[in-house]
């Protein structure tokens, strides 16, 4: 059984599908995705999914895992990243985590789920306030309750600030003292070895290629996916309705930005999104090396052993 796990990660547009499928080729490994989106059938075109062919050549797991309007939690993924590793590792096969999310990709290095019984008084409360005064009623609430401060939770992540209320409402702490708390646990993969690669590109070429893979998605069919995924109950899952490239063209079919603006507008918000991951990735994740890409997709060496 092979006892290493290795990370294929860096920013969204930067290049890892393609190349984690080729290094898997190569040396006998199976994928399994880090992405809170890719669990969800239906979410094709605008997550960039990996194509039929790519899953056909390389087995892929923790995609399509769950219906639109299913919730869908770390501890969910955890579960799952440890069966599939464990299923992978005793096939005799390497297992080649991919993905470009600090936030999922911190499981392998440290705890990320706790056991807190949230009472259910606590979960309508959060609720309430959610449909009263939404996501700026949750934050609002959440800041009087933290006067020094919110640390690293993404405010605008309905599903991360609804838990982070829940918590500190249920147990009288900060979130900073819950975190503290927290850290002082074990990750589910202490026992594992991990080899970590960040890829990398410059800022030039990233924007390029992620306005081109912009300008692919809107051609490939964006507007119908999302004009069908909010037949399917999309606006129900605010994960999935808030997701870059979703919630924009979401805004164009209620009318709010004109279709030129919507290109723009994902473009923009994707670039955002690149630069503050490879941020939280250098500073959440400990990489082992760093490959700076240049044109191909071809990489032979992506992990020091």
């Amino acid at each position: 059984m092979n006892e290493i796990i290795y990370i294929l990660t860096g920013p969204t547009g930067v290049g890892k599908t393609e190349i984690a499928v080729n290094w898997a080729e190569t040396n006998g490994a199976e994928i399994l995705s880090c992405d809170s989106l890719l669990v969800y059938s239906g979410m094709d075109v605008g997550t960039a999914k990996p194509s039929t062919e790519s899953m056909r050549r390389i087995p892929h797991h923790g995609i399509n895992v769950v219906d639109l309007t299913s919730a869908y939690s770390i501890g969910d993924y955890v579960k799952l990243a440890e069966n599939s590793i464990r299923e992978i590792q005793e096939k005799g096969d390497k297992a080649l985590v991919v993905g470009g999310s600090s936030f999922y990709l911190r499981c392998f290095f440290s705890p990320v789920v706790d056991d807190m019984k949230i009472p259910e008084a606590v979960t309508e409360q959060v609720e309430r306030l959610n449909t009263k005064k939404g996501l700026d009623g949750l934050v609002l609430e959440l800041t009087r309750l933290n006067p020094l401060g919110l640390g690293e939770l993404d405010t605008r992540n309905p599903r991360r600030v609804a838990n982070a209320l829940k918590r500190c409402l249920a147990s009288g702490k900060t979130v900073n003292a819950l975190k503290e708390a927290f850290l002082e646990g074990r990750s589910p993969f202490a026992d594992f070895r991990k080899q970590v690669c960040c890829l990398m590109r410059s800022p030039e070429d990233l924007r390029s290629r992620i306005e081109d893979r912009t300008r692919a998605m809107m051609e490939a069919g964006l507007v119908e996916e999302v004009n069908f995924l909010i037949s399917k109950g999309i606006k129900s899952n605010p994960t999935a309705a808030s997701a870059i490239g979703y919630r924009e063209t979401i805004a164009y079919l209620n009318g709010d930005i004109s279709l030129e603006k919507l290109e723009k507008e994902i473009i923009q918000n994707t670039i955002a999104l690149a630069k503050k991951q490879l941020k939280s990735i250098r500073k959440q994740i400990p990489i082992d090396r760093e490959v700076n890409l240049i044109g191909g997709e071809r990489v032979e060496e992506l992990f020091l052993e």
